[in-house]
């Protein structure tokens, strides 16, 4: 329902309040005392309880007006805009999600209805300290350079690179001046005249179009594609510089928060400080503080994950999502979307220019260039003297090596010559954990998770067995679970862990270190693994996809793939797609400095299309060919596609609905679009839910959610039944 009318409403006039609640409708308040702005965020009752909402718009005047209750108070927080409401109806229509659980995704900061809370910041004071040390002077320059601005003794103490009591010391003395203020501050101003970075011309010519667009003002969508190492990031850094130059604000997005400790420092060197960063890995006091001055507009530039495009801005200008082919900005969990496709609907509802960066773009991002719905700005070589990386395949079947062996000889050798050089070494496989498969010699029972139809991952380091799907873990188990014969258990084919184990028995005096998401505690624990790497502390990295998302190790020449054929099996329509963009971007982790780098491809198909079109580097013809197959087969991105899970904790249930759906499915073939299913998803139960799946595939220009919501409006099951809608699905899981 779409409310509309007045901009303010007075005391006691009805309002129509979004909660963020399960409740699938607006709900009828009295404006309280002193009225309150559309759009203006609420503490309203609800029951006994007080929850969040958001004035929505008129109230509908459909409730017993006398039962109607007033809103209990206004929040000290900025009223949403229309252009957020826009946005979160928008995509709450195209994923065919509840409004309130849109709402949620804009509302995540923890407190936002708390009094604002206090800190002590540190500001330059008057005279000279009885004794100038280095230490001390290192202060006073720092808070002379940022012109009066406050710091937080951790800011201070950081950017002059001192301990507190330094700092402390200059209070007593009054040549630094101690206050208290508000937690939820300003962020410093970002310098978009700094200079920056020295461009090439490829790089130049891509810059002045980005700015171009800024100038006029519109909505624009760029696909920014740029081999890897060739400096997209310094070209859509002037790009904010022009946003910021014109008081506008500016997001960039993120695939991994592990990218974001290199980015920061990119960005400060840039403009002169940090930008704001948003994701899991901040603290829900900082994430209080991003939301509230995002909202006033006292927050130029935002860094963050896929959900920082909910954030309140008030003008913004310009998004970025970096490496934008990611699968990781699908969040395939609570609200389905894709924060590629999101980002782009944004920036048509505030005028701003979407800039799709991306080494390998996605299917449909190249489709939407090719026909011209987007412009494409293309960065051919690599940044200053680095070239791009000689890709070569190892044939598995010629190489020699024991069954329980993983580093083919020929690989072996290019490690060992780079290990004499002082150079890095990469060996890329990816699959986390020890061994994917534990199986029982004796009578050849998997072990599964107990919750899930999943074989349980062994993870050597943490001595446990883990479900990739749930997350169970138990004990490695001494013996096997179906037969109780004790010392049967095998591990069954290779993890990263295990191959940090062969890596180690092969080159002993080499440091080994091995990067996984889920070996580290933090996400600070990760970055400062990275960081350490990057600065020469391995000699060897053995790591999953997470050493694809754009980090820059400079001393690393080689990168070995393990298992080049592991993307390309199962019947996902997007495997070729994938392995493509994976490798080339693993590939092009190596060289990315002065020395030249190699990526070996180890694969018993050498001769396979997707293989070939790795090493010779023909991106173009690739696409065109993947293109054409998917353009055959009416899949996207030229045809529409969506998923449909259902789970319950009776499989019957979830079939029978299931063949319910199948059988009466006239607003789907009313449209031209067809019902596959019901059949049991790959991974069948998780965390002991059965699931089934359906698939609708429709022609491109079909208005598919309109017949869906038709479709699945009569469904109802027991309260433990759930149905999720998957628009555009990018797993098939």
């Amino acid at each position: 329902m779409t409310y509309s009318g007045a901009s303010f409403f007075e005391t006691g006039q009805l309002v129509g309040v979004l909660t963020t609640q399960p409740l699938g409708r607006v709900l009828d308040y009295k404006a309280p005392e002193g009225g309150c702005h559309l759009g203006a965020f609420v503490e309203v009752p609800l029951g006994p309880r007080k929850v969040l909402g958001v004035v929505w718009g008129a109230g509908a005047g459909d409730y017993d007006i006398s039962k109607v209750r007033s809103v209990i108070r206004v929040l000290d927080a900025a009223p949403m805009r229309e252009e957020l409401q826009a946005f979160i109806r928008k995509a709450a229509d195209y994923t065919l999600t509840p409004l309130p659980a849109m709402l949620r995704l804009a509302t995540r900061a923890p407190g936002l209805g708390d009094p604002p809370s206090m800190q002590k910041i540190y500001r330059l004071g008057e005279g000279r300290p009885d004794r100038e040390t280095e230490a001390r002077r290192k202060v006073i320059v720092v808070l002379e350079e940022y012109g009066g601005l406050g710091f937080t003794l951790k800011e201070v103490s950081d950017i002059a690179g001192v301990t507190s009591s330094v700092v402390k010391g200059l209070v007593k003395q009054g040549v630094v001046r101690e206050e208290d203020t508000p937690r939820d501050a300003p962020f410093p101003r970002l310098d978009p005249a700094r200079p920056g970075a020295e461009l090439t011309e490829d790089q130049a010519v891509a810059a002045e179009a980005l700015r171009a667009g800024l100038r006029e003002g519109v909505f624009g969508t760029t696909l920014l594609r740029g081999v890897t190492g060739s400096g997209k990031t310094e070209v859509y850094l002037e790009a904010v510089a022009e946003c910021i130059a014109q008081g506008r604000q500016a997001l960039v997005l993120l695939p991994e928060i592990a990218l974001t400790s290199e980015f920061l420092t990119r960005v400060q060197a840039r403009f002169g400080v940090k930008p704001a960063e948003w994701h899991s890995g901040v603290t829900m006091t900082e994430r209080r503080r991003i939301w509230k001055m995002v909202g006033q507009g006292q927050c130029q530039l935002v860094v963050g994950a896929r959900s920082a495009l909910f954030l309140p801005f008030q003008d913004l200008g310009l998004i970025v999502v970096d490496e934008e082919h990611d699968t990781s900005y699908k969040q395939e969990d609570g609200v389905l979307y894709n924060a590629r496709d999101m980002a782009v609907l944004r920036g048509s509802l505030c005028a701003a220019q979407v800039v799709l960066a991306s080494a390998t773009p996605s299917l449909e991002t190249w489709a939407n260039a090719e026909a011209g719905k987007y412009r494409r700005l293309d960065l051919t070589a690599r940044f200053g003297p680095a070239v791009m990386p000689e890709l070569r395949a190892v044939d598995m079947r010629d190489e020699r090596l024991a069954s329980n062996a993983w580093v083919s000889p020929t690989l072996r050798a290019a490690v060992e010559a780079r290990l004499a050089k002082g150079e890095q070494s990469l060996l890329f496989l990816n699959r986390r954990g020890y061994a994917p498969v534990t199986i029982c010699r004796a009578c050849g029972h998997q072990v599964g998770c107990d919750h899930c139809d999943a074989r349980m991952v062994e993870h050597r380091f943490l001595k446990r067995l883990v479900c990739h799907q749930c997350g169970e873990t138990k004990p490695m188990p001494e013996a096997c679970p179906a037969c109780e014969v004790e010392g049967k258990l095998a591990a069954v084919g290779p993890g990263v862990e295990r191959m940090t184990e062969e890596a180690v028995a092969l080159f002993p005096e080499a440091r080994v270190a091995t990067l996984s998401s889920d070996m580290f505690g933090s996400a600070r624990a990760l970055k400062a693994q990275i960081k350490e790497i990057a600065a020469g502390g391995a000699d060897i990295i053995v790591g999953t996809q997470l050493v694809a998302k754009g980090h820059n190790f400079p001393n690393l020449t080689l990168v070995g793939v393990i298992d080049a054929d592991l993307g390309l099996q199962g019947s996902d329509l997007r495997a070729a797609e994938r392995t493509f963009q994976l490798m080339r971007q693993v590939a092009g982790r190596a060289g990315r400095a002065e020395k030249a780098g190699v990526a070996l491809l180890q694969t018993f198909q050498p001769e396979h299309p997707v293989i070939r079109a790795i090493l010779t580097g023909d991106e173009e013809g690739f696409w065109r060919a993947e293109a054409g197959e998917r353009q055959h087969a009416g899949v996207p991105p030229f045809g529409r596609m969506a998923g449909i899970i259902l789970s319950s904790t009776d499989m019957q249930e979830a079939f029978d609905i299931g063949n319910a759906l199948a059988r009466n499915d006239g607003p789907i073939r009313a449209v031209g679009a067809q019902v596959f299913g019901p059949a049991p998803a790959p991974i069948a139960r998780v965390r002991g839910r059965h699931r089934v799946r359906l698939l609708v595939k429709a022609p491109k220009g079909v208005a598919l959610q309109q017949a869906l919501a038709q479709w699945i409006a009569p469904v109802k099951g027991s309260s433990q039944f759930r149905l999720a809608v998957d628009i555009d699905p990018q797993s098939f899981m």
